[in-house]
């Protein structure tokens, strides 16, 4: 810890750290004083509501290959679905009666849901009163300009990883600077855009995570998502082990905290595959965010990008409350700081 300390005291003071400064402390043994600081960090700035947004994965057809989804084009054995457009609102419907007041549609790059039907979605959830985040992946620009011209607030989009070619031998047919330019179009269209770090890759280096924390904060992000590698076994990475990578994913969360002090970070739903309280361990490492899924069983269960996901159903969002509790959070109650969908309407 003495070798960390004085540069978990730099970030935590400054939200600035070099590139080996990073490198540094996602791979120094002991990394509690970095959690410590994170949490304090939260605490400072976002404080100790936890937002809640209800999530709908409502597609998992996928034209892309990416050697580590399970939901890649070539993987046979997925149990395919698509939600209608009528199911996706009506379950947008019933998060904003459990008492969600953002919804997030989530899908794999599905080519039947084109600009039209998207827009027409996004304009009918908006009229419920929810914000509406999308993760729909890469886009045209004239696409996304779309969906915000309907209502839609927010954008999620991973960049995975910033190391070029690992990113193109990983997702095969697709270009890491396309994935750049949809994040910068986000940007400029005017939506609170989030992306994120997938963590443990086969081939991928501490210095190369170090570059995705300093991406992020180029950019900067409003939301950065950091989910650990689970390998699933109808994908070639199927032998792959992830040991470490809930660990790794923590230290990647605590100092995207600690670098961007006021954004949305979500503890992840892969983490509580990789330990039962995942969730809440990722609440006292920086994050303020829980998307719990609200899709019917019959769905979201087939939804699999990795192995082991929970899908224990549909809950409301009250419902949160005592387990938040145990962890000294509560429920937030509304909207109201730097990546809520209001803040550019104050």
């Amino acid at each position: 810890m003495t070798k960390i300390l004085p540069l978990v005291q730099k970030a935590e003071a400054s939200h600035s750290l070099t590139r080996s400064e990073i490198t540094a402390l996602l791979t120094e043994k002991d990394a509690a004083c970095l959690f410590e600081a994170a949490d304090r960090v939260r605490k400072a700035f976002v404080g100790d509501a936890v937002y809640l947004r209800g999530l709908v994965e409502f597609s998992n057809y996928c034209k892309n290959d990416c050697l580590y989804c399970g939901i890649r084009r070539s993987n046979t054995k997925a149990a395919r679905y698509r939600m209608t457009p009528d199911e996706i609102v009506q379950t947008a419907r019933q998060a904003v009666e459990y008492g969600y007041k953002t919804v997030v549609l989530q899908s794999g790059e599905d080519v039947w849901f084109d600009a039209d039907k998207m827009a027409d979605i996004v304009s009918r959830i908006k009229a419920l009163g929810a914000a509406v985040t999308l993760s729909l992946g890469e886009k045209t620009r004239e696409e996304y300009a779309a969906y915000r011209q309907a209502g839609a607030d927010r954008y999620l989009l991973r960049i995975e990883t910033t190391d070029k070619a690992l990113y193109e031998k990983l997702d095969p047919q697709m270009n890491w600077d396309n994935r750049a330019r949809c994040l910068y179009d986000l940007k400029d269209l005017g939506y609170e855009v989030g992306s994120g770090s997938l963590v443990g890759l086969p081939g991928q280096t501490a210095e190369s995570l170090a570059e995705d924390l300093l991406f992020f904060k180029s950019l900067p992000v409003d939301m950065a998502g950091i989910g650990p590698f689970i390998p699933h076994p109808d994908t070639p990475l199927a032998g792959e082990s992830a040991e470490r990578h809930l660990d790794l994913s923590l230290r990647m969360m605590a100092l995207m905290r600690l670098l961007l002090p006021d954004i949305n970070i979500p503890a992840t739903t892969a983490m509580e595959t990789l330990h039962p309280r995942g969730r809440l361990l990722a609440l006292s490492c920086g994050a303020n965010v829980i998307m719990p899924n609200v899709t019917a069983e019959t769905f979201c269960k087939r939804y699999q990008l990795y192995p082991g996901k929970p899908h224990p159903g549909a809950r409301a969002a009250a419902e949160w409350a005592e387990p938040l509790a145990s962890v000294g959070r509560t429920v937030s109650d509304g909207f109201g700081f730097h990546g809520d969908y209001l803040k550019h309407v104050k």
